[in-house]
């Protein structure tokens, strides 16, 4: 949820924010997405296949979305990670029944 609240934080003082600042937090969420996808989908890890495949699928995704907020000057391009982040933490969270 950390690197969703900072997302959200920088979305909301886009304007204010120093390129410096946007990079800062784009850079966090990749780090953490890096370790995400790397243990995911690693030979040690115990996920189907399937799981393994999508999570390389969606790690792909946010890494050429993250591209395209650098790139763009419009801030609603973050929502798309925010959301992403949120729905992720949630299922992590999730206990299981």
């Amino acid at each position: 949820m950390k690197a969703a609240a900072r997302l959200q934080l920088i979305k909301d003082e886009w304007a204010d924010a120093s390129l410096a600042e946007k990079d800062d937090v784009l850079t966090y969420n990749r780090k953490l997405w890096t370790i995400l996808v790397t243990s995911a989908t690693g030979a040690e890890s115990q996920l189907p296949q399937d799981i393994k495949n999508n999570i390389a699928s969606l790690g792909v995704f946010v890494f050429r979305q993250t591209v395209t907020v650098m790139s763009s000057d419009d801030p609603n391009k973050v929502t798309t990670l925010i959301s992403i982040n949120r729905a992720i933490a949630e299922g992590l969270r999730a206990q299981p029944e």
